[in-house]
């Protein structure tokens, strides 16, 4: 996928212990309602901010009495407010039914805490009390600026309380049964040849075309259901079959994640959307279906005959399917060396591809050629990721001390650690407690969280696999510790910010000694908020001298503290603050990025020992972070484009800055909906595996990459059950869009290891495949 089809979507799911600050965002949830001229009355705002606080405490007492106060004073205009509703507030109309959205939170904190308490049929009346009589109310979540409904989460905990997720979790142990597509006219050709149909006009400029010499020969190569055979699924008696039995009802993009991948294929064949759009998504559906070669096809064709197009998101962001069909391709001659296929002199380009203006897009096509290998003579064709070319002299020194960055004749670039190459093989470390929360202000910092009182922080130390997931730790499963896990693992760097929690330097020096492991340490730079000082509702602005200088302060303070640790590997600003979110970089971007500079040059005369990176929302406004930034040494980025890797990533930061690339965040939920639980699992190593093995491909070096790749930082080491709202339920609902097995973001199911039933949390770890996986590829040397 193009940059810009996530640029909304990521910010989704990464919100690196967020705090709540419910009584900041007061203003942007209801303000203050309590009567004129009652100034001894408190506010029905103020008094959620009080019940999460006595939650939090479990002062039952306290809770109960500010559910009483809030239902004598404000329950009356809450059930008014009620009844005059059909449905949700239109969004930004929230505010005007403070009452019933305060009145409604107060119940269901009240329930959660009945519930934690382990009084599930008490909890039960009161969720359902909640749901028919507030069935509009919503709760504001500062962290994430958006309400959600209190009805949904109530029921979501009725359904923990009455064992119905374990039923779910029954029901996702079973076996998938799927189709697969029927051609009754399959293709005569496995791979096109294009040269044999037509001929290629104008490659490498914006004026390309593919002229059709021959069109009944090619349609017949292409076989039906690939352009230009647009007719041949009306022979096809399986889609008339179909059609009789009623089975292609409905939207072709309800068959997206379908199992029944043959109605898939007929619907999307049919589809009423451009060639090019449909295209990738049969080749989608072909990949599935394990229909290599018909994949292969659909994707090439794409690229050959329609590689302008462009088609919305669904948020109404540009996307370009055929820069991401070429990097399909990429992937699955690269994970499938079975079947002795390689491509060459394929490429889609995208000038001034890096806003949301697709006016001024200009497209660049190189159509390439796909072949098996040995039949080009003497154009070599291997396609190893570990295939390795001359590097040359060094050229370029970035650094003064024991980690430096260094560029080579060949233009590759690589980061050095005493001298020797440094592949970054990260992790994003933020363990979390079943039943914590950062919105309800519950949240622990992990660096200091000893829970059992025995003297070791839980997580790091004290961690111990569940082999045989009984959820149970059997006599033979002592406590190693997180630590020593990501050791094995192969696990070299953690990501982690100095915000909201100060960093223990006394674990940090014990995790680098102990383990060799590294670390890259951030701040937030005013995302959430955090260093500027802004309110939530307002945002940091980036054109504030005041927020600036306390931004500037926060990253002074920083440096100063752990620039001499032998734990830093680097530093990194930001997390995505070019998608907005408390703050205006999205729509400053120009005023954000030359305060990025400043904050470089500051950290620069500071510490001249580590290089300095950013952390931004994929590619999107990367042509002014070229301009304006010239001090940052490394772009990162948070990517997730696919199970393909990342695309043009690579190819594009060289392009617009000439500098090393690195991903700070990339992984896959393990779970879908349509998948059963080791499906899912397994579709979780397979994604990793294409966006690590592109990132492998493109480090220094290697002769197929672009060789400006540093490594990646994976998301994440083990599940937070916070993350869609409840903390006690390992949530199952997402209704955000993503580019994963299953089509969305499942927040809570991203870690490399879970923490069971969670009964035992945080101790417990069952280990994922992708945790063998990495284990495999990362304990080999790069170099």
């Amino acid at each position: 996928m193009k940059t810009k089809l996530l640029f909304l979507i990521s910010f989704l799911m990464m919100l690196l212990a967020v705090g709540p600050l419910w009584a900041a965002a007061q203003d942007t949830r209801s303000g203050s309602n309590a009567p004129s001229g009652a100034a001894a009355l408190t506010s029905s705002s103020e008094l959620v901010t009080q019940a999460w606080e006595a939650s939090s405490k479990r002062d039952f007492k306290r809770l109960d009495q500010l559910v009483r106060d809030g239902l004598e004073h404000y329950g009356a205009e809450a059930d008014r407010e009620q009844k005059i509703l059909k449905n949700f507030p239109l969004r930004g109309e929230e505010s005007a039914y403070a009452a019933l959205n305060d009145v409604g939170t107060l119940l269901f904190v009240q329930a959660e805490a009945i519930m934690n308490d382990g009084r599930c049929d008490d909890a039960s009346k009161a969720f359902l009390r909640v749901i028919k009589n507030y069935s509009w109310a919503q709760a504001w979540d500062p962290s994430r600026g958006s309400f959600w409904s209190i009805a949904e989460k109530s029921q979501d905990s009725v359904d923990v309380c009455s064992g119905k997720s374990e039923e779910e979790d029954a029901k996702h142990f079973k076996k998938t049964p799927r189709t697969r597509p029927y051609l009754a006219t399959p293709g005569t050709d496995k791979i096109i040849d294009y040269t044999k149909y037509g001929q290629f006009i104008d490659v490498g400029t914006d004026h390309y075309k593919y002229s059709i010499a021959d069109l009944v020969g090619l349609a017949n190569a292409a076989g039906e259901g690939i352009y230009p055979n647009e007719n041949g699924i009306y022979k096809n008696p399986r889609y008339r079959q179909y059609l009789r039995e009623g089975k292609l009802k409905g939207r072709h993009w309800d068959y997206v994640n379908t199992d029944d991948l043959e109605a898939a294929y007929f619907k999307w064949v049919t589809a009423p959307e451009p060639w090019g759009v449909r295209l990738f998504y049969l080749g989608m559906i072909f990949e599935k279906a394990e229909m290599y070669y018909e994949a292969l096809k659909a994707y090439h064709a794409l690229v050959v005959h329609l590689p302008n197009t462009v088609s919305m998101t669904y948020w109404q962001t540009p996307w370009y399917p055929a820069q991401a069909a070429v990097a399909k391709i990429r992937h699955i001659i690269r994970v499938h060396p079975e079947l002795g296929l390689d491509y060459k002199w394929m490429n889609v380009k995208v000038l001034n591809g890096f806003d949301n203006d697709t006016k001024n897009d200009v497209f660049i096509t190189y159509p390439g050629k796909i072949f098996k290998k040995g039949m080009l003579g003497k154009v070599k064709d291997t396609l190893n990721p570990e295939e390795r070319c001359s590097l040359g002299k060094v050229i370029k020194r970035l650094g003064e001390g024991e980690v430096r960055l260094v560029q080579y004749e060949n233009m590759h670039w690589q980061l050095m650690v005493h001298d020797q190459p440094y592949v970054i093989k990260g992790m994003t470390y933020a363990p979390t407690k079943v039943g914590q929360s950062p919105d309800k202000g519950t949240l622990a910092d992990w660096m200091t969280f000893d829970s059992n009182n025995d003297g070791l922080l839980d997580g790091p130390y004290e961690a111990w696999v569940d082999k045989n997931h009984n959820d149970i730790q059997d006599p033979n499963e002592k406590s190693v510790g997180d630590f020593q896990l990501m050791k094995e693992m192969g696990v070299n760097t953690l990501r982690m910010y100095h915000q909201p929690f100060p960093l223990n330097k006394a674990v940090l020096r014990d995790l680098f000694k102990r383990y060799g492991i590294r670390i890259i340490i951030g701040d937030f730079l005013g995302k959430y908020t955090f260093g500027s000082g802004a309110s939530w509702s307002k945002g940091t602005d980036y054109e504030d001298p005041e927020q600036k200088k306390k931004m500037m302060a926060s990253v002074r303070d920083m440096v100063l503290e752990h620039k001499d640790e032998p734990y830093v590997l680097l530093w990194l600003l930001g997390n995505e603050n070019n998608y907005g979110v408390a703050c205006n970089a999205d729509k400053k971007p120009e005023a954000y990025f030359k305060f990025v500079d400043e904050v470089a040059q500051m950290i620069k005369s500071l510490d001249s020992n580590h290089p300095v990176a950013i952390a931004n929302g994929d590619t999107l406004f990367l042509d002014i972070f070229a301009k304006y930034s010239p001090n940052v040494d490394i772009f990162g980025a948070n990517v997730y484009r696919g199970d393909y890797g990342f695309g043009a990533f690579w190819e594009q930061v060289f392009d617009a800055t000439g500098r090393p690339a690195m991903i700070t965040e990339y992984g896959c939920p393990a779970f879908a909906a349509n998948l059963n639980m080791d499906e899912a699992e397994t579709a979780q190593m397979n994604y990793h595996q294409g966006n690590w093995m592109d990132i492998e491909e493109n480090l220094a070096g290697r002769s197929r990459g672009v060789g400006n790749a540093l490594g990646g930082v994976a998301f994440e080491w083990t599940d937070e059950w916070w993350k869609n709202y409840e903390p006690f339920r390992h949530d199952r609902k997402s209704n955000a869009i993503g580019p994963f097995p299953g089509g969305l973001y499942y927040e809570e199911w991203f870690g490399m290891t879970s923490q069971g039933k969670g009964q035992h949390s945080p101790f417990e770890r069952q280990l994922r495949k992708v945790y063998f996986y990495y284990a495999g590829v990362w304990n080999k040397k790069f170099f």
